[in-house]
């Protein structure tokens, strides 16, 4: 091993962001760039591909740069992704079709629909661990065959290419040389068998998907390929690749059973360690991937908020009614817990445990003394009160943390974090790095490069960085959590 870093690139769902780490997995340099978010229609979310890929180039070069590392030193590049957010390519040219559809995306709720009036949700559950809603890639994929001119007759020819946005990184970084993809991306697709580890045909079938069109399916620790000399002057591999809350487990060392974490992004995801266990929700979670190590797979049951940190961006830019998101930290403090104003933050629909693609978001109990601290102070209760949701739902399917750690860019809000432990009534804990995703993946970076020997390692590099223990009282908290389940029925469609 004649290098000295490791690569990390997080590939998220309004930025991208490259990260060099040293051999002991400690940040050298770092560098983020933003990208568009195009919203064509109402419940339309789209990317476009050639955005996320000149982000991609521009942060990786500028990140070695303030590395002062050169390509050759890189001793292997993980990735990490926005899950479910749907490209589609020309094998030839490596030309997308159309824009990247996006995991919030709500265009395809009447085809899930018409699929659930046919009986046949059940099935896809068992198959996928998976609801039918147009969060995941297949009935995206389906609409783009559907609607996009020449595109059914391209896919079946075997001229186009499928994959979410690691495999259409890893494409392009490997100059159209590997077509693949990880479990855990693969589990979010609606489309792959998470107990025979193999694209499903029965599903292909049911949403008339050509399989030519999809990539392999590898661990997440594995030979993705090496990045194109064009792009590099050295070849780098890329060693390992994990779906965006999959990684974050791993960077929160959530590698033993009943591990739990919270990341707080553009929407909220917590995901707990069920081992060798799929265990099938009651409550609609979702039984997912967590990991695939050396051909053994790791489950996960997952909850999935579709807006958190996307509310505090609507907040800024939006309503006008903040400068900066840091700033809502010291208004909610200062202006204390509200309990008669609600925000619903139902921008494409609700996620976990309700699924309702049609509920929209509400501001709910203004009065003349309402104000935009109010309304702050709201947004930040609705994104601790949707955990609350899911966690609800975890104990009730057997999982009961003791703890819950927390990561992403709002686990830097003190005040959130403090009314989360309140309102969850459990202790929760933050890492000393909260970028636990991008973490993850440079984790699996060095078990492909044998700097880490195995993934139990991890459990000795995690360190905290500070407790958050609840001390609101019983009443109150009932009271909270009654008004906002209240506030929740009344945006809900059904």
């Amino acid at each position: 091993m004649t290098g000295k870093y490791l690569l990390a690139i997080d590939e998220g769902t309004s930025s991208c962001r490259a990260v060099v780490y040293d051999c002991r997995t400690r940040v050298v340099a770092s560098a983020q760039q933003e990208f568009a978010q195009h919203f064509p229609r109402p419940g339309w979310v789209e990317h476009d591909p050639e955005a996320i890929w000149a982000a991609t180039t521009a942060v990786l070069s500028k990140a070695l740069q303030k590395a002062r590392a050169t390509p050759a030193e890189i001793i292997a590049i993980g990735i990490t992704n926005q899950r479910e957010t749907t490209f589609i390519w020309d094998r030839k040219t490596g030309q997308p079709v159309y824009n990247a559809i996006v995991w919030q995306d709500r265009r395809t709720a009447a085809i899930c629909e018409r699929f659930r009036e046919q009986g046949v949700e059940q099935d896809v559950i068992q198959r996928t661990g998976l609801r039918l809603d147009p969060y995941f890639s297949a009935t995206k994929i389906a609409w783009l065959l559907a609607n996009v001119e020449g595109v059914r007759q391209r896919a079946e020819e075997g001229k186009l290419a499928f994959g979410t946005a690691d495999t259409f990184l890893v494409w392009r970084l490997t100059g159209g040389k590997v077509h693949a993809t990880d479990a855990s991306n693969a589990s979010r697709t609606l489309l792959f068998n998470i107990h025979e580890q193999r694209w499903d045909p029965e599903l292909l079938a049911l949403f008339d998907i050509p399989e030519s069109l999809l990539p392999e399916v590898r661990d997440c620790v594995s030979d993705f390929g090496s990045t194109d000399t064009s792009l590099f002057a050295s070849a780098i591999p890329i060693g390992g690749i994990a779906g965006d809350q999959q990684a974050a487990l791993i960077g929160q060392a959530g590698v033993t059973d009943g591990i739990t974490k919270s990341t707080y992004g553009t929407g909220c995801f917590v995901l707990a360690n069920t081992g060798a266990t799929a265990l099938t929700s009651r409550h609609q979670l979702l039984t997912t991937v967590a990991s695939r190590l050396g051909g053994k797979v790791t489950y996960g049951l997952e909850g999935s908020v579709f807006v958190a940190g996307s509310a505090i961006q609507w907040l800024r830019d939006e309503l006008g009614i903040v400068l900066h998101a840091a700033d809502t930290e010291k208004i909610a403090a200062e202006n204390g817990v509200v309990d008669d104003v609600h925000v619903v933050p139902a921008f494409a629909g609700l996620g976990a445990p309700w699924w309702d693609p049609h509920a929209r978001g509400a501001i709910l109990g203004l009065t003349h003394g309402s104000g935009r601290a109010d309304i702050i102070t709201a947004t930040l209760q609705s994104i601790a009160y949707q955990t609350v949701d899911l966690i609800r739902a975890m104990r009730d399917d057997g999982i009961s943390p003791s703890v819950i750690r927390v990561d992403g860019g709002m686990a830097a809000n003190n005040w959130f974090l403090q009314f989360l432990a309140d309102v969850l009534d459990l202790p929760v804990e933050r890492p000393v790095n909260i970028e636990s995703t991008v973490l993850g993946a440079a984790y699996l970076a060095a078990l492909s490069a044998g700097v880490l020997g195995a993934i139990d390692e991890l459990t000795a590099l995690w360190q905290s960085e500070r407790i958050f223990t609840p001390v609101m009282s019983n009443d109150q908290r009932s009271s909270l959590l009654a008004g906002w389940t209240n506030a929740v029925s009344r945006v809900r469609s059904g």
